[in-house]
């Protein structure tokens, strides 16, 4: 049974060579990342240049992004190959820090003087490469993130059209224990903490008005509107969106994804989807007990600073809170879910076969859903004031 992968999983640096042939030289440009998880696709075209019917040959690696071993030993073989068939081998491009990885596996760049060392970009070209890749990688990662919403809800409906559960209960009730009721003791601690700054600040600066009163105001709006579901999205990314890329980076890792493709199940289904409804669930109740413990915080230090009694900090938050206030930043918290899991899972199947990769995945898992977080809240802030909201 023959197994179509999905392309999610295809990374965007897929190993490649390129073939020119410039006044009877050949010239094999190799490109992208040559290593343990890519370089076996490459087996029958390197056995292929190693019968190229050429003089001279220039395999240049200035366009390599990645090389470990495996990849330093296939060009190893392809040079020996050529060499043994009276062919003139030159490199181009190679870098410093590759020459221990060909001293490895054989000789091949070791005191050769056909080695040329990778010229060094100028400042204003390093700075329009590094913008290009990241246009470049934004797109793909825009693309997966789609791919993965569009595989959910196609999932869901199929699954709904044949009369079953869209999704596991187990797994679904697992992942709420671990996202959402693991989360609760250190929201309300960090909630309380900022919710008594806001309310000791705003009361230091308003006594100089004597309107300390108003104090209960600035506290009410600012964590129902927007600081209650900010702090806790925040929080959520740094905890269950490392953990939900750490737990798919390591399943790419062992290949187990792959193995489920070929047991027939969708790795999205059963490793992505409960994840993503958990973090829509929980993040509102979250949100809640954010506020809760907010008011609290501010409460108290509006009693103790401000002679502010429990019962008119009471009076006057419900004099000034609307239940648009609470449902402002209560409507985000879904919005918020979403992202920071589909950016957790596409940082998660982005990981390669090293731990470095998982490493440098979770650390860009945790920034892209910090910042998309804002980003997001920040448009509501715009769309909730257009509508007056």
């Amino acid at each position: 049974m023959s197994v179509k992968k999905s392309p999610v999983y295809n990374r965007s640096d897929e190993p490649t060579i390129k073939e020119r042939r410039e006044g009877g030289v050949l010239i094999l440009d190799l490109q992208g990342s040559w290593d343990t998880g890519t370089v076996a696709a490459l087996d029958n075209t390197m056995r292929r240049l190693e019968k190229a019917e050429s003089d001279t040959v220039i395999i240049s690696l200035g366009n390599i992004t990645r090389l470990d071993t495996a990849g330093a030993w296939l060009i190893e073989r392809l040079y020996r190959s050529l060499e043994s068939k009276k062919r003139h081998v030159s490199f181009a491009g190679a870098k410093n820090g590759w020459l221990n990885l060909f001293q490895a596996v054989g000789k091949t760049l070791d005191h050769r003087e056909d080695y040329v060392e990778a010229p060094k970009n100028s400042f204003l070209r390093r700075i329009l490469n590094g913008l290009g890749e990241t246009v470049v990688n934004g797109g793909h990662d825009f693309k997966m993130a789609m791919f993965i919403l569009g595989s959910v809800i196609r999932g869901t409906q199929l699954k709904k059209n044949r009369k079953r559960s869209a999704v596991s209960m187990p797994a679904l009730i697992n992942q709420m224990d671990k996202m959402g009721v693991g989360a609760v003791p250190i929201i309300i601690l960090m909630s309380f903490i900022v919710g008594a700054i806001i309310a000791q600040q705003g009361a230091f600066q308003l006594r100089q008005f004597g309107a300390e009163i108003f104090t209960v105001d600035l506290v009410g709006i600012l964590v129902f509107r927007e600081l209650g579901v900010l702090l806790t999205a925040i929080m959520i990314a740094g905890r269950s969106g490392s953990a939900i890329t750490a737990e798919i980076g390591s399943m790419r890792m062992r290949e187990e994804t792959h193995a489920l493709q070929v047991m027939g199940l969708n790795p999205i289904s059963v490793l992505i989807f409960p994840r993503l409804v958990a973090l829509a669930l929980v993040l509102p109740l979250l949100t809640i007990i954010a506020d809760l413990a907010a008011l609290v915080g501010a409460g108290l230090i509006a009693d103790f600073y401000s002679n502010i009694s429990v019962s008119a900090f009471m009076a006057r938050l419900s004099d000034s809170v609307q239940l648009t206030t609470y449902f402002a930043g209560l409507i985000k918290a879904p919005f918020m879910a979403l992202i920071i899991g589909i950016i957790a899972a596409v940082e998660g199947l982005k990981v390669g076969g090293s731990a470095e990769s998982l490493g440098l995945s979770v650390t860009s898992s945790v920034v892209k859903s910090i910042f998309w977080v804002i980003i997001v809240d920040g448009f509501f802030a715009i769309f909730y004031a257009a509508i007056n909201f």
